[in-house]
């Protein structure tokens, strides 16, 4: 059975939009209608003036901007936050002690510096920061980069010893780790001290814009080599196999080709401890992930492998017995507070910079990811002078560069943290295991810190995925995205980083260079323009050529959107002066033949009209060429000669050389012009009014026009009235311009 549906009766009528108005212009809008307000210049003293005033409110928001805790611990609702804070602080706090243990071998410095790094700089981001729910602390990214450094100032080359076996003449080679392990730190500290530095003073020059320019396809295929890198540093210490730490260009391959050289020597044991930790870590994470609605908090797979790694070590004595490598010494208590060696400081401006970049980058990022989830808002400048305090004021306590975490921060947020309580719960975690406990950690395998490190690699190891998602939306954000990771696994994480930098500027460069072009056309009985050669409704307009191009004007493309202009239109200036000069030799030409013509039947006439003259007879004379000579003798014997020749010549020579009468030039989408672009433009009008065809800009914003009189562009051939503030208002002075004149009727 058929049902009809029919229309509901009462449905509302289509909203409707008329608008009734005359035709506008640039002029008239300037001078007429809009009225721009006269401000005069400020000078220097009364901005500097503004700027330095000093009053109540404004001290009292400057506190409150540099110490963001003021605007929220006053009103801290205990009832409702303080439970969730404490859980999620314990929680993180928990997993922060492996993670901290574990981040400071890729920084290639001791394990208890890892645990400096996760309760200083923690404690300080409680009071300075701006987002509510990062963890801040050690980072693999950050601590590999750390390591690359470190390991490059102080090489094992340089702390080798050679001492005789006994009363033999042989000598065995080894390395003084003590020592060696000292000069790292300070290369550690003093690196930490100069990107604190420098994350400090951008944020306080109001340099936080700066992270845009590390696109998200750039940081995701960064880290997933850095992620790479790791990976690769951490097989020495599950395989329990001893091999040089490399560092600069193809560090990655000696790696690999080192550990393989040497894989004969794997330590059996220390391999089975590792393996059975990866294996239960990934359950315990794949379990939390399965059931995280389910768990009130996520089970501390890293800790409860640490204590039982530690215990089995305890007890088996694995490093006496099976040659385990433990992570032996960790000092009770804090460091006394110590100044950096700044002698370091010439060798390492380089790598600071790119370490401040990366640490601001991927903390701003994931602080905007939970701001937007829960409501609020981060300041990136506060952000960057709240980790530049972390790192500078925390390196005088023998740390070494942090940032935030993506998995501590999804565990602090997935389990009920609401502010930065939570952070300073977990510091306090720390600093118990730090002050009290911290001997007891002394047996853990180190191969189950590279186990911890090696799982926690995987949500990196999942970044592959955006390959194929980037195929399908946009081919140039996935050449960002492998260019940054293939150069960051071949030359290194720095030299990699700033390859990724250059390409992706040069990407942009790219797309201002090749702008989509089109020819716009009107969709019938509306204002609206649109792509001819993509919407069938789209017409173009008799004699009117509307040019589109998304990108703005300047020196480097000024000229590509000259081209693209002419080959769209297909209205070449050059070419039809060409077909112009041509036309008027041609027709020179034929004029000069003709008169040679003329002449010649003119001295054959003459002695045909003396005869004929005396019978005073009237001669019609047919000539060359169409034309028709009226030849009469009058009565005092003279001869008249009338022409009655067509302008035939003239008619040709004025002829339009091409039907395209105007161009509009469609400026929505340029955001600026430089002086270079404005004259090219100006030149390409001049250009196109010498061979009959108008041009006309449509759609300038005010901000563009204002720079337009700023470079004195409505100068010469270009004024205002050559501009309108839509297309259609363009359009339609054309039409106007081009009718034909109508002629009043005879009463």
């Amino acid at each position: 059975m058929e049902q009809h549906v029919t229309p509901c009766e009462d449905a509302p009528p289509p909203l409707m939009y008329r608008v009734e108005r005359p035709v506008f212009d640039e002029a008239y809008l300037h001078t007429q209608l809009l009225h721009p307000r006269e401000r005069s210049p400020k000078t220097i003293r009364q901005r500097l003036a503004q700027q330095l005033h000093c009053s109540s409110e404004r001290a009292k928001a400057i506190a409150l901007s540099f110490l963001p805790i003021l605007t929220w611990l006053p009103s801290y609702p205990v009832k409702e936050y303080l439970f969730g804070d404490l859980v999620s602080g314990l929680s993180t706090g928990v997993m922060q002690l492996p993670q901290g243990l574990a981040y400071a071998m890729l920084a290639a410095v001791p394990p208890v510096y890892g645990l400096y790094s996760s309760f200083y700089p923690v404690l300080l981001y409680t009071f300075f920061g701006t987002s509510r729910h990062i963890s801040i602390g050690t980072f693999a990214v950050i601590s590999l980069m750390i390591g690359g450094v470190v390991v490059r100032e102080a090489p094992d080359s340089m702390f080798t010893i050679q001492a005789l076996n006994g009363t033999s003449t042989n000598t065995t080679v080894f390395i003084d780790t003590e020592a060696r392990d000292a000069r790292r730190v300070h290369v550690a500290v003093v690196l930490t001290t100069l990107v604190g530095v420098i994350q400090l003073v951008l944020g306080l020059l109001r340099f936080g814009f700066v992270a845009i320019y590390l696109t998200e396809p750039l940081v995701r295929g960064f880290t997933t080599a850095a992620a790479v890198h790791v990976f690769i540093s951490q097989l020495k210490y599950l395989l329990g196999i001893q091999t040089p730490r490399f560092s600069g260009p193809l560090s990655a391959l000696n790696s690999v080709t080192a550990v393989f050289s040497d894989i004969t020597s794997t330590n059996v044991t220390t391999l089975i401890v590792g393996v059975v930790c990866m294996v239960v870590l990934y359950c315990v994470k794949d379990l939390n992930e399965r059931f995280k609605k389910k768990l009130p908090v996520p089970i501390p797979g890293e800790i409860i492998v640490v204590m039982v790694s530690t215990g089995i070590s305890y007890g088996l004595s694995l490093s006496e017995n099976y040659q385990v490598d433990v992570v032996r010494t960790i000092p009770s208590g804090l460091l006394p507070p110590a100044i950096p060696d700044f002698s370091l400081l010439p060798n390492l401006v380089t790598d600071s910079i790119a370490i401040a970049v990366v640490g601001f980058s991927m903390g701003i990022s994931l602080a905007k990811i939970f701001a937007l989830k829960h409501g609020y808002s981060v300041d990136g400048n506060q952000e960057l002078i709240a980790l530049g305090l972390c790192n500078f004021v925390s390196s005088f306590f023998h740390t070494f560069a942090i940032t935030c975490s993506m998995s501590r921060s999804l565990v602090q947020e997935s389990t009920g943290g609401n502010t930065q309580i939570a952070g300073l719960l977990a510091s306090m975690v720390v600093l118990l295991v730090v002050v009290a406990i911290g001997f007891v950690f002394q047996p853990l395998p180190q191969t189950a810190l590279a186990a911890i490190i090696m799982v926690n690699l995987l949500g990196m190891f999942k970044q592959f995925r955006d390959i194929p998602a980037l195929w399908r939306t946009s081919k140039i954000e996935l050449a960002i995205w492998l260019v940054a990771f293939v150069a960051s696994v071949l030359l290194g994480l720095d030299l990699g980083l700033l390859v990724a930098l250059g390409f992706a500027i040069l990407s942009v460069i790219y797309r201002t260079q090749s702008p989509k072009s089109v020819i716009l056309g009107q969709v019938l009985d509306t204002g609206l323009y649109c792509d001819v050669d993509e919407y069938e409704k789209a017409a173009e307009c008799t004699g009117i050529k509307i040019f589109h191009s998304n990108s703005s004007i300047y020196f480097a493309n000024s000229d590509l959107y000259l081209n693209a202009l002419k080959e769209k239109t297909g209205v070449d200036p050059v070419h039809l002066q060409a077909i112009r000069k041509a036309r008027k030799r041609q027709l020179k030409k034929e004029s000069a033949e003709r008169e040679s013509q003329n002449h010649k039947s003119s001295q054959k006439m003459s002695a045909v009209v003396k005869l004929d003259v005396e019978l005073g007879v009237t001669h019609e004379v047919v000539a060359g060429g169409g034309s028709q000579n009226h030849l009469e003798v009058q009565g005092n014997g003279q001869v008249a000669e009338t022409h009655t020749e067509s302008d035939s010549e003239e008619t040709r020579f004025l002829e339009p050389l091409c039907p395209v009468h105007t161009l509009i030039l469609d400026w929505t989408p340029v955001n600026f012009i430089d002086s270079v672009g404005a004259k090219a433009i100006k030149l390409v009008i001049k250009e196109y009014a010498a061979v009959d065809v108008c041009v006309f800009i449509a759609g300038c914003s005010r901000t563009l026009l204002a720079e337009l009189r700023t470079l004195q562009f409505f100068t010469g051939v270009v004024t205002p009235e050559m501009v309108f503030p839509t297309v259609h208002d363009a359009v339609l002075h054309c039409r106007r311009r081009t009718a034909p004149p109508t002629i009043p009727a005879i009463q």
